[in-house]
């Protein structure tokens, strides 16, 4: 077959510089990703100050705000992963971003200054978000495992997503200094705000101060548009899906130094010319022989997903709620200050433990393999929790103890750690491998919008669970024993990651992707071959 020929010269290239510039453009999409979806929880805290000066936000409230991006992102992952099987990935691509650069736009332009239609309009706008991040996430993966070879694959796809640590650290920095520099500038202003008719004792200025945080996430997004317009569409999809190899070929040299590239583009320009290259629509998604074949790794990879996205995004969007038991908070009567400590708790954690884990995946990963990562993972994050939560409620929480709530830090911190060495990092790179060309996008966008249900499922459940009781609680401390429950259900979640992984996902580490093409060629072939001898005569 031409195109499997064309792409063995691929799958061998050495490490060259396209690849870390096919990593820092794809990259920086997961980096807007990142920025855009965890800068929510400190502004979260301004705009309860801001339009809620008397009473909190409401426990509805406040999951619809963390939901409606990932419920957003969910569909992006389904609508443009499918896309960039059927049109592809390259086209796709910069739409996600364009998408990505006006809803960030659109969520700090609000026109309106009243509550209901402030978050009604930033509702909407990080639900249009959600749509530009979620495309991004099977597209950066498919096309970065696309480019590259099949000894760093696992690396590179890693290099990619650990870039939403550092915008998970970026979005914090951004939220502090916005903060330090608007509380600078206002000190000694007066603090009621009758605008619109409403009336807080947060600055008039501060109402300016979370919009230009949000508008801030589209300049990554933006600077990236450029570089991803110039990229070529990649060379497997182009042999594999659109069959046209000779084109694959002329797209690597383009771009790439790969050896033999030329005389392999002669050899399949005249393969083309004698012979019409063979369909590769010999059956469709979730048909039978779709499902015989790949239905365990979608069941494998969807489910871990989905679980490991309970764990990440109930432990990281909502840091600060679950610290929040750990101290007896009086509320902070500056907008500012209350937002600050949000952002500096998050970008604590991502310096320390977030961002290393992403680091150490991408030196091991292809060496230890995906499924031992995942399956270490997820084991030690239950240890984690489950030493977290089974003494919670008479050790963690008692607040006589100063040196619990730095012990507590690291353990939390650990979580992260091997969150990002382990299946929050594994989930992103075993979809983009397993499946064919024609399929890669779609399933990975299957995948991850499991994972973000899980997310929602997490996020909202952790908010319902905890919320505090009013009648006993003024002081909106989240309750001791439920917090103790929730560390337990996620310890619980991290074991289940540990049977689906061990019981269901397959190794890829060292496999190339042209070999999920070869098993359908040959299952193809075995079938074509069964049904020309049932057409022979049979010999009475």
């Amino acid at each position: 077959m031409p195109a499997l020929r064309v792409l063995s010269a691929l799958d061998a290239a050495r490490i060259q510089w396209y690849h870390f510039k096919a990593i820092i453009v794809a990259g920086m999409g997961l980096f807007t990703d990142a920025y855009d979806l965890f800068c929510i929880a400190p502004i979260l805290k301004m705009i309860s100050q801001i339009y809620y000066p008397k009473d909190s936000i409401g426990t509805a409230v406040l999951s619809t705000s963390y939901a409606i991006a990932l419920l957003g992102t969910a569909m992006g992952q389904l609508i443009f992963g499918y896309l960039g099987d059927r049109v592809g990935r390259r086209r796709v691509y910069g739409l996600c971003l364009l998408i990505m650069v006006f809803s960030s736009f659109g969520c700090g332009f609000s026109v309106c200054t009243t509550r209901s239609c402030v978050m009604a309009s930033l509702g909407f706008f990080r639900f249009v978000l959600g749509l530009g991040i979620g495309g991004d996430y099977p597209l950066s993966a498919t096309i970065m495992s696309e480019f590259a070879n099949k000894r760093t694959r696992g690396a590179f796809i890693a290099a990619v997503f650990s870039m939403q640590g550092l915008g998970i650290l970026v979005s914090s920095a951004v939220t502090m200094v916005v903060c330090v520099a608007f509380k600078s500038a206002g000190e000694g202003s007066s603090g009621n705000n009758k605008a619109a008719g409403r009336e807080t004792l947060a600055p008039a200025d501060s109402d300016i101060a979370w919009r230009l945080i949000l508008m801030i996430g589209a300049l990554p997004a933006a600077l990236t548009f450029y570089w991803r317009m110039l990229m070529p569409e990649t060379a497997r999809y182009t042999a594999l899906v659109e069959n046209n190899a000779t084109q694959a070929a002329k797209d690597m040299q383009r771009v790439m130094s790969v050896s033999m590239i030329s005389q392999v583009a002669e050899d399949s320009s005249l393969s083309e010319t004698q012979q019409q290259p063979p369909s590769s629509s010999s059956y469709k998604l979730f048909s039978r022989r779709f499902l015989s074949l790949h239905g365990r790794d979608l069941f494998a990879a969807s489910a871990n997903w989905f679980l490991v996205d309970v764990v990440f995004y109930t432990s990281n969007l909502l840091l600060s709620n679950i610290f929040s038991s750990l101290n007896e908070h009086t509320k902070s009567t500056n907008v500012y200050d209350s937002a600050f400590e949000v952002a500096k708790l998050a970008a604590i954690v991502a310096a320390c433990s977030t961002i290393p884990g992403y680091w150490f995946t991408v030196y091991f990963i292809d060496k230890i393999g995906r499924v031992k990562i995942q399956i270490m993972g997820f084991f030690l994050m239950a240890v984690v929790y489950l030493a977290v939560g089974i003494p919670y409620s008479w050790y963690w929480a008692n607040q006589e103890r100063s040196k619990t709530k730095t012990g507590f830090m690291v353990l939390y911190g650990l979580i992260f750690f091997f969150s990002n060495f382990g299946p929050n990092t594994t989930t992103f790179i075993i979809p983009a491998e397993l499946f064919p060309a024609r399929f890669r996008s779609t399933c990975h966008g299957i995948s991850g919008a499991a994972g973000k249900f899980g997310a929602i499922v997490g996020t909202v459940g952790f908010l319902w669970a905890t919320k505090p009781d009013k009648k006993n609680n003024k002081n909106d401390i989240v309750d001791v024993k439920r917090v103790r429950i929730a560390f337990l259900i996620l310890g619980g979640v991290c074991i289940a990651g540990v049977l689906v992984t061990y019981f269901f996902t397959r190794e890829t580490m060292g496999r190339s992707l042209e070999e999920n093409e070869e098993d359908e060629i040959g299952s193809t072939s075995a079938a074509g071959s069964s049904s020309a001898n049932d057409l022979l005569p049979r010999q009475q």
